[in-house]
């Protein structure tokens, strides 16, 4: 059994207590054996159709041939044995060929395909399409365009960003005008014709299933043809590549969605990005340019729509994050284990006549394996609590599943933005632990870290999602979102008071979480957001490693309780991550938070000619 599958066997099972999900309705056919059979075949598949593929994606990138996009054939037979296995519909009911499966079970079972080729799984969009469709569509989108993709026949993408707006979604100009053609396909929804430019489409073009489901936000002009300011205008909408008729099937006519070019990235290689034009002519439909949609929902709800499928979308990249972070932390383990180098300073290091030693045997050396782990597997902690909470906002009685909901909320951001920065440092290090052959292609090193600086950008940048928890999440619904987080890491320090050992520890993260709480009270002291958004970023750093420490600490509580003695040296681990992260890390958040609570201007201040 790898490295990984003991520590989600840990996680999952001695920590989250995942199988007592199966006391619920919608889990009651499950158990530890159901879930381990899940694990253990996607163990596999990554093992023998992603793993040893990650260099050759990597090298073979995506190529335009005039007439398709071409992906190296392990693109297709990872794929397929992907679609095969069932794990795009693992979550669903069991009338959309689901398993229904625990949000948390699907999530851990999905980290093994990340760890083992991130580039090469396009997956996961395909699934946060579907649902978002479950969310907002109508019963017959549900039935065609959902399904499809569930069943792996169909491909998803997400088409927000636009070349003159980026992140900025109040400035996207695609237009979506009624189509009043009276043809079938109606009760697909209402029909539009979109014209526009759409930039960032990861799988946007490719041959890997017959169509592709394009969830596009547009805007739809008003009686006098101009186009709605801001985000209140914004719509979404089913843009198929290939037409289908309201039984699921092609009409054999291409849409009006063209590639306009392939985008040649640092990293995720394997996944093609892509630069698409909607309606510009080169496939008209029917005589006329204008690329077919069906609304999703109501005309102006697209972001709330959308956003079924980016919260989504967010903790899977920060679990690609995670499992990027750990696949750098066993490769320079093993390395370190291997590499045969110096000697130790305290035992006569200048001493040629001595044998030198494993590099694993320095101090440094050990830092930083021991800081990458904490990062790797505190980051998996804290995405695997936040998927157990999105099972328990689904199936848990109500009063405890809302109060799931509001805490995924706020953990959101960081279950995001923590693994994106924190697991990409621990890809440097690894690199770091390899020295020179760290950054030649001789070794794996290289490549997560280059796959991995995509995350930090990937699904909302780290300006985002720090003003999301600062502007938003905290001060939603009177801080009461904030106030549930500080009453669940309470609930740890008690737990962990009640450990000698964990005392210390438990106490620094009491006064780690009194400093998030003033320092949130002194960015907002006078109520202006540009003086409290000022320093978004560092307070999220700060809000981040206040979290990692609290999973950390529940973690080395769980060990304890399992093994006093700590006589399993994967616990004994789990205790030395934790006691590094609460002296190495933790203390960081003062800096952080100073600049947070003086409501420092330096940065919002220069002037753009002193630059």
């Amino acid at each position: 059994m790898s490295a990984l599958r003991f520590t989600v066997d840990f996680l999952l099972n001695d920590w989250l207590c995942a199988t007592s999900l199966t006391q619920r309705e919608r889990f009651a056919d499950h158990s530890r054996e159901t879930f381990d059979a899940v694990l253990d075949t996607c163990e596999r598949i990554a093992r023998e159709k992603f793993a040893p593929f990650n260099r050759t994606v990597d090298v073979q990138e995506p190529h335009f041939d005039g007439e398709r996009v071409v992906l190296p054939q392990c693109t297709y037979d990872a794929r397929l044995a992907y679609a095969q296995s069932g794990m795009l519909s693992a979550a669903q009911d069991y009338e959309l060929g689901g398993m229904q499966l625990p949000y948390v079970v699907e999530a851990a079972a999905n980290g093994f395909f990340a760890c083992a080729s991130v580039s090469i799984n396009t997956s996961m969009l395909t699934s946060a399409n579907a649902n978002a469709i479950l969310v907002a569509g109508s019963p017959v989108q549900q039935r065609v365009f959902a399904a499809n993709e569930f069943s792996g026949q169909w491909a998803g993408t997400m088409a927000l960003s636009e070349p003159q707006a980026g992140s900025s979604l109040s400035d996207i100009a695609t237009r979506a005008e009624p189509d009043g053609e009276g043809v079938e396909g109606d009760a697909l929804g209402a029909r539009y014709r979109l014209r526009g430019n759409k930039m960032w489409i990861s799988a946007g073009e490719h041959e890997l299933t017959e169509n592709i489901v394009h969830l596009v936000l547009a805007k739809i002009p008003d009686a006098d043809g101009r186009l709605v300011a801001g985000v209140k205008g914004i719509s979404l909408f089913i843009v198929p590549k290939h037409l289908v008729n309201e039984r699921g099937e092609l009409t054999g006519e291409r849409n009006d969605v063209a590639l306009a070019g392939l985008n040649h990235k640092l990293g995720w290689r394997g996944t093609t990005n892509t630069l698409l034009n909607f309606g510009e002519g080169r496939y008209p439909v029917r005589g006329k340019a204008g690329a077919i949609g069906y609304l999703v929902g109501q005309p102006g709800e697209g972001l709330k729509n959308m956003f079924h499928m980016m919260n989504e979308a967010r903790i899977a990249i920060g679990m690609a994050a995670t499992m990027l972070g750990l696949a750098g932390y066993y490769a320079s383990l093993d390395y370190a284990k291997t590499r045969i180098q110096g000697r130790p300073v305290g035992q006569g290091g200048k001493d040629a006549s001595q044998p030198p030693v494993p590099i694993i045997a320095h101090a440094d050396v050990k830092r930083m394996l021991l800081a990458q782990k904490a990062y790797g597997e505190g980051a998996l902690a804290l995405n695997l609590y936040c998927a157990k909470l999105v099972d328990e906002g689904r199936t848990a009685p109500v009063d405890e599943a809302g109060r799931a909901k509001l805490l995924l909320e706020v953990l959101t951001p960081i279950a995001k933005s923590w693994p994106s920065e924190w697991c990409l440092e621990a890809n440097s290090l690894a690199i770091q632990v390899h020295g020179g052959y760290g950054y030649t292609r001789d070794f794996p090193v290289e490549q997560y870290w280059r796959d991995n600086r995509l995350n930090m950008i990937h699904e909302g940048t780290h300006g985002i999602q720090a003003a999301d928890l600062l502007g938003r999440k905290v001060r939603m619904l009177g801080g009461s979102g904030l106030k549930l987080l500080a009453e669940t890491v309470n609930a740890t320090i008690q737990k962990a008071m009640a450990h000698a050992s964990l005392s210390g520890h438990a106490n620094a993260l009491t006064r780690a979480l009194a400093d998030v709480g003033s320092a949130t009270k002194a960015a907002w002291a006078n109520e202006n957001a540009d003086e409290a958004l000022a320093n978004a970023v560092p307070y999220m750093q700060a809000f981040g490693h206040m979290v990692i420490a609290w999973m950390w600490l529940d973690v080395a509580c769980s060990a304890l309780e399992r093994d006093a003695a700590l006589s399993d040296q994967r616990n004994v681990g789990r205790v030395s991550a934790m006691r590094f992260f609460f002296g190495y890390e933790l203390p960081k958040i003062g800096a952080w938070l100073q600049v947070v609570r003086a409501r420092d201007m330096t940065c919002a201040d220069m002037e753009v000619d002193a630059f």
